[in-house]
C-alpha cells in the first residue's frame, strides 16, 4: 500500500528557508557586504573602482556611493546597503562606519547562535548595550565653540583626512565652511541649514584643483538671449519671471477661421501688442537683468534689447530659487503684478563669462547671500565626482556640528572608550544576558581594528596596547594614528567628529543587527517570465534556483 501523500501548502515555485540556515545565511550576508567596504575606513583607505551597467565608471571611497552601485540578490544585504543610503541622508558621514559595525555585530552573534542561544535573549543584551553606549557617548561627548574658525577646520579636516582630496585639505575645508555658513538660516529661533536647495556643486572640467572656490552669489550654465545685450552689469536690477516672454498660444490644437483678409493683420496685431504690453511692465520697473524660467519670443527680446536690458531665459527653477535668496529679488509669475520691492539690488555684479567652451552667466559679490555657488575645477570627470561627494560629506559634517555643537574624539577612540565602558558594566550582570552584551563591546574594537589594518601596522600588537591604554584614567581620547598605526591622543592630532554622527551611526547599526536577528524565516516565490507558457511539469524544476 503506498503511504499519504504529501500535502502541499505553499505553491510550488514557493521556496522557503527557516531556522538556523537563514540566520547564517543573513549573517554571511551582511559580512560580505561588510568585507567590501572595509578597505575604505580610514586615511590610508583604498579607492573602489565600479563599472556601472552603462559603462560609466565610479571610482570612490565613500560607503554610500559605492553600495549604491553594487546590485546583490540577498534580501538581508539588501538591507545593511539600505543603512549606509539612511546614514548618508541623515548625517552624511560614516556611511562606511555603519555597514562595517553592523557586520561585526551580527558575527560576534553567531557565535551565541550556535550554542543554541535564542535570538530574542541577544536582542534584549543588544538594545541594553544600546541604551548605555548612547549614555556613555553623551558623557564623552565635549562642547565645541562654532564661532571658532580653526576648530571647525579641524573638524572638517578630520572628515576629509579619509577621502581622496586630503590633497587640498585646507582649500577644501575653507569651501566647505564658507558654503555652510553662507547658507545657515536662522528663523524665530530655529536654524536653517539646507545644503541640498542652495548651495549648488558646479563641476567645470579643466584647470587645476586649487581654482576651485565658493562664489559669493550664484552662477547658472547660460548665454545672454540676444548678443547685442550686456555682458557685464555693475549692480545690476534683477527681476526673476517665472513665467514666459512670448505671446500665449492654445493648450490643445486651436483653429481659428478667418473670412476676412484685415482679421489677420489684427490677430498680428494682438500679439504684437500683448508682449509689448509684457515688455512694458517690465521696462517699468527699469531692470538690468531679466531672468525668466521659460522662453522669450524674439519680439521681446527685441524691445528689451531696446530698453537696455539683458535677458537670460530658461534657468531652471531650483536656480532661480538660488538667485532669488541671493540677491534678495521675488520671484513673479505675471508681469502685470511686477512690483518695485520685487527687484532684486543685492548683487553688485553680473558677467557672463567664456570658461572651455561654454558660457556661464554670474552673479556675484552680493550683500547678503544666503545661497551660494561652488565651483569645482578638475582634470576629469570621474575626479570631478569624487570630489563633489567629498564636499558634500564635508558640508554636512560642518553642518551637524553647527546644529548641534558636540563632538567625540575620533581614530577609534571613542569605540574603545565605549567597549571599555561597556565590558565594565557586564561584569556586574548576571544571567545569560552578560554574554551578547559583553560581545557586542567587543564588536565595536572593528573600526580601531580595521584602521590599524588598512595602515598596514600589527594589529594584534597595538590593538592589545589601546586596550591596555583605555584601562587607566583620562586616556578615553587615545586612538589610533589611521596614518602611522601608532598609538595617540585624539586632542593632541586633532581628529574630531561631531557627536551627532556617532550616534546615528550607533544606533543604526544596532537597530540592523536586531532587525537581521529577528528573521527565521525567507519565503520566496518567484515566477520565471517563461513560467506561464509552459506552466507543465517543467514549472518546479524552475524554482530550484
Amino acid at each position: 500500500m503506498m503511504g499519504p501523500r504529501p500535502v502541499l501548502v505553499l505553491s510550488q515555485n514557493m521556496k522557503r528557508e527557516s531556522g538556523r540556515k537563514v540566520q547564517t545565511g543573513n549573517i554571511t550576508a551582511a559580512k560580505t557586504i561588510a568585507d567590501v567596504i572595509r578597505t575604505c575606513l580610514g586615511p590610508r583607505a583604498m579607492m573602489k573602482m565600479l563599472l556601472d551597467p552603462m559603462g560609466g565608471i565610479v571610482m570612490t571611497n565613500d560607503g554610500n556611493a559605492i553600495l549604491r552601485e553594487i546590485q546583490v540578490q540577498h534580501p538581508a544585504a539588501k538591507s545593511m546597503i539600505e543603512i549606509s543610503r539612511t546614514q548618508d541622508e541623515e548625517v552624511g558621514d560614516g556611511t562606511t562606519s555603519v555597514i562595517i559595525l553592523a557586520g561585526e555585530m551580527l558575527s560576534v552573534a553567531e557565535h551565541f547562535l550556535e550554542q543554541q542561544m535564542h535570538p530574542t535573549v541577544i536582542i534584549g543584551a543588544y538594545r541594553k548595550a544600546l541604551d548605555d553606549m548612547i549614555s556613555i557617548l553623551k558623557k564623552i561627548g565635549t562642547p565645541v565653540d562654532v564661532s571658532n574658525k580653526e576648530m571647525m577646520l579641524k573638524i572638517i579636516k578630520s572628515a576629509i583626512n579619509t577621502k581622496a582630496i586630503n590633497r587640498w585639505c585646507e582649500l577644501a575645508c575653507s569651501i566647505a565652511l564658507e558654503a555652510v555658513r553662507t547658507v545657515e538660516l536662522e528663523e524665530n529661533g530655529r536654524k536653517e541649514i539646507d545644503i541640498k536647495k542652495y548651495a549648488k556643486v558646479e563641476k567645470i572640467p579643466g584647470g587645476f584643483s586649487e581654482d576651485s572656490c565658493v562664489l559669493r552669489g550664484i552662477m547658472v550654465n547660460k548665454d545672454v538671449t540676444h548678443p547685442r545685450m550686456r555682458r557685464l552689469i555693475k549692480n545690476p536690477r534683477i527681476v526673476l519671471l517665472d513665467c514666459s516672454l512670448e505671446y500665449k498660444k492654445g493648450e490643445s490644437q486651436t483653429d481659428i477661421e478667418i473670412t476676412r483678409e484685415e482679421d489677420f493683420a489684427r490677430i498680428l496685431q494682438m500679439e504684437e501688442e500683448y508682449i509689448q504690453q509684457m515688455c512694458a511692465d517690465l521696462i517699468r520697473v527699469k531692470p538690468d537683468l531679466v531672468i525668466t524660467e521659460k522662453g522669450i519670443s524674439d519680439l521681446a527680446q527685441h524691445y528689451l534689447m531696446r530698453a537696455n536690458i539683458t535677458a537670460i531665459r530658461r534657468v531652471r527653477k531650483t536656480d532661480n530659487n538660488r538667485i532669488a535668496r541671493a540677491c534678495g529679488a521675488r520671484i513673479v509669475s505675471r508681469t502685470d503684478e511686477l512690483r518695485d520691492e520685487d527687484v532684486g539690488t543685492g548683487a553688485r555684479l553680473f558677467e557672463v563669462k567664456k570658461i572651455g567652451d561654454e558660457y556661464f552667466a554670474f552673479i556675484t559679490d552680493c550683500k547678503e547671500p544666503k545661497a551660494c555657488t561652488i565651483i569645482l575645477r578638475g582634470a576629469s570627470k570621474e575626479i570631478l565626482a569624487e570630489v563633489e561627494r567629498n564636499l558634500q560629506d564635508a558640508m554636512q559634517v560642518c553642518r551637524n556640528v553647527l546644529l548641534d555643537p558636540q563632538l567625540v574624539p575620533g581614530g577609534g577612540a571613542t569605540e574603545m572608550a565605549v567597549a571599555h565602558a561597556l565590558t565594565e558594566k557586564s561584569k556586574g550582570m548576571t544571567g545569560v544576558e552578560q554574554w551578547p552584551y559583553r560581545a557586542l563591546a567587543q564588536a565595536l574594537e572593528v573600526i580601531p581594528r580595521t584602521l590599524i589594518q588598512n595602515c598596514g601596522a600589527s594589529t594584534i600588537r597595538v590593538l592589545t596596547s589601546l586596550r591596555a591604554k583605555h584601562t587607566q584614567d583620562n586616556s578615553q581620547t587615545w586612538g589610533v594614528n589611521g596614518e602611522t598605526g601608532a598609538l595617540v591622543d585624539m586632542k593632541e592630532l586633532g581628529v574630531w567628529e561631531p557627536l551627532a554622527v556617532k550616534l546615528q551611526t550607533y544606533k543604526t547599526a544596532v537597530e540592523t543587527a536586531i532587525l537581521l536577528l529577528r528573521i527565521d524565516d525567507i519565503v520566496s516565490g518567484h515566477k520565471k517570465k517563461g513560467d506561464e507558457k509552459n506552466q507543465g511539469p517543467a514549472a518546479p524544476e524552475a524554482a530550484q534556483e
